[in-house]
């Protein structure tokens, strides 16, 4: 299921010139964000980031189809469905820096980012059937990239949400590439939603580039979802930078992909250009959304080299609701390595 941005004037589409123009805003955001948090990486204000340059369109318009009380299970990629899902910036930056996530404590129905592949995948399961037991009309969406569904976390989560009808949308977004590996080497499937048949539900791909048709899909996908009917949605979307920034992506790909222009194309200039010619943007607006993003970026960087350094014996509170005898010996190395460390430091 492919539509390319300029089929169908907004009028005739299920979203309003407002969020059309929110989508706009948040896309923008999202640019800004990755931009910025690549530029802190790379003076050592953090120790590495996944960038997403390229894929904003697919995850901000998956963004906006969620309902505020669905759930969201994201992973260390979907920071641009986070922020337009109402994460705030300083929280993802944050936890970039090695504190604890959501630092700011908000209420929304988002997991913790999953940084091993695919482990979300069943949580999001469990976490819809849980839903399904109390009787909860809401929905989850599970996000994933294409290298997760090459594990065996995949094939469990969407199994058991099949057999037990849980209301999830797997969204994965397929960018061209698991890290050094491109998707005809991954799987010998021709598409990654046709997978949806083994496990008796329905899978279906979208234009990840068109954030209009993604938000689209997705609203639909969670609405089948809430009456038990699971989806796989395939978002195809391209990757335009590396994995991550211990990533060399010209050690593997020669640029550009052999992949269609729809597919490689900048999302934010192809939807800023497509607003403009429905004649619902202008220079002032684009002025204002670039100004409001720098000044959130700010606040948000601010807030973050302005936190507290961290106890380190924190790191166990969490753990287990009652300490165990190995966590007592870990804690006791700790606290003995923190002593002579300090002596050492007062020796010199």
């Amino acid at each position: 299921m492919h539509r390319v941005i300029g089929d169908t004037v907004l009028e005739e589409s299920r979203v309003s010139v407002e969020e059309a123009l929110e989508i706009y805003r948040d896309m923008v955001r999202a640019r800004r964000f990755d931009e910025r948090a690549l530029a802190l990486q790379r003076r050592g204000w953090m120790s590495g980031y996944p960038p997403y340059r390229g894929q904003e369109g697919s995850q901000v318009g998956a963004a906006h189809a969620l309902a505020n009380e669905d759930w969201f299970v994201p992973t260390y990629r979907s920071n641009a469905m986070q922020l337009a899902h109402g994460v705030p910036m300083s929280d993802i930056l944050l936890f970039r820096r090695g504190y604890p996530e959501y630092a700011s404590g908000h209420e929304l129905n988002v997991f913790p980012q999953a940084v091993p592949i695919a482990t979300q995948i069943p949580h999001a399961a469990g976490l819809g059937m849980a839903a399904n037991y109390a009787g909860d009309d809401r929905a989850i969406c599970c996000y994933l990239g294409d290298g997760a569904t090459s594990e065996g976390d995949f094939h469990e989560g969407l199994n058991f949400a099949g057999v037990f009808e849980a209301p999830v949308v797997f969204f994965c977004e397929n960018n061209g590439w698991a890290i050094s590996t491109p998707r005809e080497r991954q799987t010998a499937s021709d598409t990654i939603a046709r997978k949806a048949e083994a496990y008796g539900f329905e899978g279906v791909r979208v234009d990840g580039n068109d954030p209009l048709a993604v938000r689209e899909l997705v609203a639909a996908a969670l609405d089948r979802a809430r009456e038990g009917h699971p989806v796989l949605v395939e978002s195809l979307t391209y990757r335009q930078g590396a994995h991550t920034t211990s990533d060399d992506p010209s050690r593997y790909r020669d640029e550009p992909d052999d992949l269609p222009d729809w597919r490689t194309a900048d999302p934010l200039e192809r939807y800023e250009d497509y607003l403009r010619e429905e004649g619902v943007l202008d220079d002032a607006f684009v002025e204002d959304v670039e100004a409001e993003a720098e000044a959130e970026l700010e606040e948000a960087v601010e807030i973050a080299e302005s936190a507290p350094e961290p106890d380190p014996e924190a790191v166990f509170e969490p753990v287990y609701e009652e300490p165990t005898p190995r966590l007592d010996d870990q804690r006791a190395w700790l606290e003995a390595f923190a002593e002579r460390e300090e002596l050492r430091g007062l020796d010199r």
